[in-house]
């Protein structure tokens, strides 16, 4: 059984100079092809269940599905939710068997967002699980704009929280869909300067390959989230095996096709994020 915690995997991130993958998923076939795509890159692999993959599969399902796959893997696997909004979800997420809650209070004031990461930092490091927190909020391609992290306040709720790995806002955006924005290395220099916890880019799709294999190696960045791009991959390989005969009818042989391509499409993502 190779399930672990989310500071598992980021400490030794941090040590060696690289960065672990936090791939998005949306169901049982691509998660089944992130890890296969880990096992053949040897690495570790963040499997992430985000609130649209949520309101597709109840969390208890999923922790279930996470944890199969984790125990039948031969490299680490840390189950992890994504974008946990509150302390209810993030408890039913750890009850679920996740070894790894990530609270969302990016939108709230700094008071309020270290309050409630703290109250979920505690029930997670009770259980022995990990804690992502967000300081500084990330938007969305065609949607909300982004607010940049700041370093004093990062340092605060960084402090005060105690939690194991710290998403911030340097550039970054979900949901972008080309590479042609990037992130501001100086604010992730004047963060890292003032706290030692591992940081975390939500919006990884966006992000220039060759800049996220750069700061994997020369920053406490340690785990890249990507969605989008393993999604497109997704959408692309079943749009082939639909469109090859219009009169299949069968999911499972359809589903079955998006395997390789999305499994292609991880391990170039993770290969890039080792260094």
């Amino acid at each position: 059984m190779t399930l672990v915690t989310l500071k598992d995997v980021l400490q030794p991130a941090l040590q060696g100079g690289y960065a672990v993958g936090g791939l998005v998923t949306l169901g049982w076939e691509d998660m089944r092809a992130f890890v296969a795509a880990a096992e053949a890159e040897n690495c570790a692999v963040i499997l992430q269940a985000g609130p649209g993959c949520r309101a597709h599969t109840p969390l208890p399902v999923l922790g279930k599905m996470f944890r199969y796959l984790a125990e039948q893997a031969s490299v680490p696997v840390v189950a992890h939710l994504d974008h946990g909004y509150t302390y209810d979800e993030c408890s039913e997420a750890l009850d679920a068997g996740f070894t790894s809650l990530m609270f969302d209070g990016s939108r709230k004031s700094l008071k309020d967002n270290i309050k409630e990461t703290l109250q979920v930092a505690e029930i997670a490091h009770k259980a022995g699980i990990s804690c992502e927190g967000e300081i500084g909020f990330v938007g969305y391609a065609g949607g909300e704009n982004s607010a940049g992290t700041d370093p004093a306040e990062a340092a605060i709720f960084a402090a005060e929280t105690g939690i194991d790995a710290m998403a911030i806002s340097v550039g970054n955006v979900h949901l972008q869909q080309d590479k042609e924005g990037g992130l501001d290395e100086a604010r992730i220099a004047a963060i890292q300067a003032v706290t030692p916890v591992p940081l975390v880019i939500h919006g990884g799709s966006g992000v220039p390959v060759d800049q996220r294999r750069r700061l994997a190696k020369t920053t406490n960045i340690c785990k890249f989230n990507i969605g989008t791009e393993l999604r497109m991959a997704f959408g692309a390989a079943m749009r082939e095996a639909v469109n090859a005969d219009p009169d299949r009818f069968d999911r499972v042989a359809i589903l079955k096709e998006t395997h390789d391509p999305v499994m292609a499409a991880a391990r170039t993502v993770l290969r890039n994020l080792k260094g």
